[in-house]
C-alpha cells in the first residue's frame, strides 16, 4: 500500500482526518509558498489587501549616487573593428580529422584590414610550450609591417595562456578576449575557418599532418594572392600579378591552372 510522505503540523493532521483527495491537497498545500508578509487585511474582515514585491530592484549604480558612463553611447564595436582595421589581428583554432581517427589542431591568424591570413602551424596536441612557441614568428613578422599591429583578437580558450600573450605584448600588440560564447566578436576569423572548410578540407579526405601542411600550403597561398574578397574591392590580399581577367584582349586567350589537383580552379589571362 502507498503511503503519503510525512508532513508537518495541520497538513499531516489534516491528511490523516480526510480521505485520500483531501491528503492530496493538503501534500500540496504544503508545498505551496508562504503568503507575503507584505500582506495585510483589513480590520472589517474584507478583501485582503496585497502589496506586489516583484518590482524590479534598484540597481547598485543608482542606489549609490553614481551617474551612467558617458561612453555607453559611444562607438560599438563595429564601429571599432573598421576604424582600427590596419591595426588589427584575428588569431583562432581549428580541427582536422584524419582518416585514422586522428585530430589536428591548426593555429592561424588574419589582418583585418588585408586579410592575409597566416598559418602559424599544426598539431595533434597543442600544449602551452608549443602554442607560445608558434607565436615568436608571428608576432615578429606583424609587429614590422608597415602599419604596425597593435591590437590581437583571440578568444578565451584555455590554449591561449598568459604566456602566449605576453609574447605580443613584448612586441607591443595589445590583448582583446572575445566575451564568452560570443562567435560574432571574431567574426573575420571564423569566417575564414568556414572558408576553408567549405572549398577545402570538407571536400577530400586527409592522410596525416604532413598531408595537411601541403594542402594548407597550396590554399592559404591561392587566399593571399589570387581569392577575390569582397571586403577590399574584389582583390586578393596580396596580388601576384597586377592584370586580371577584364584588362586581356578580347582575342586573347585564358588559361585555367588547378590547385589541390583540380579541387580549385584558377582563370588568368595568357600574356
Amino acid at each position: 500500500m502507498l503511503r503519503p510522505p510525512r508532513l508537518a503540523g495541520a497538513a499531516c493532521h489534516g491528511a490523516v482526518q480526510s480521505g485520500r483527495s483531501d491528503w492530496r491537497w493538503s501534500a500540496s498545500a504544503a508545498f505551496w509558498p508562504a503568503p507575503s508578509p507584505r500582506a495585510a487585511s483589513t480590520s472589517s474582515g474584507g478583501p485582503t489587501e496585497v502589496v506586489p514585491t516583484n518590482s524590479p530592484p534598484v540597481p547598485g549604480r543608482r542606489r549609490q549616487g553614481i551617474k551612467p558612463s558617458p561612453t555607453r553611447s559611444g562607438p560599438t564595436w563595429d564601429d571599432f573593428l573598421r576604424a582600427q582595421a590596419s591595426t588589427l589581428l584575428a588569431c583562432d583554432f581549428f580541427t582536422v580529422d584524419t582518416v585514422l581517427l586522428r585530430r589536428l589542431y591548426v593555429l592561424f591568424f588574419i589582418e583585418h584590414g588585408s586579410r592575409r591570413v597566416h598559418v602559424a602551424g599544426e598539431t595533434s596536441s597543442p600544449t602551452e610550450s608549443w602554442v607560445t612557441q608558434q607565436a615568436r614568428q608571428p608576432a615578429r613578422v606583424l609587429g614590422e609591417l608597415s602599419v604596425p599591429a597593435r591590437w590581437l583578437i583571440r578568444d578565451r580558450d584555455a590554449k591561449f595562456t598568459a604566456a602566449f600573450d605576453e609574447v605580443f605584448r613584448s612586441e607591443r600588440i595589445g590583448i582583446i578576449r572575445t566575451p564568452i560564447r560570443a562567435l560574432r566578436a571574431n567574426a573575420i576569423a571564423e569566417r575564414f575557418v568556414g572558408t576553408i572548410r567549405r572549398e577545402c578540407l570538407d571536400r577530400m579526405l586527409n592522410l596525416g599532418r604532413r598531408h595537411l601542411v601541403a594542402v594548407l600550403g597550396e590554399f592559404v597561398d591561392r587566399y593571399n594572392t589570387h581569392r577575390p574578397h569582397r571586403t577590399i574591392a574584389q582583390a586578393p590580399p596580396c596580388p601576384s600579378a597586377p592584370a586580371d581577367i577584364e584588362s586581356a584582349t578580347p582575342a586573347g586567350r585564358v588559361m585555367r591552372p588547378d590547385r589541390l589537383g583540380g579541387l580549385i580552379h584558377e582563370y588568368r589571362p595568357v600574356a
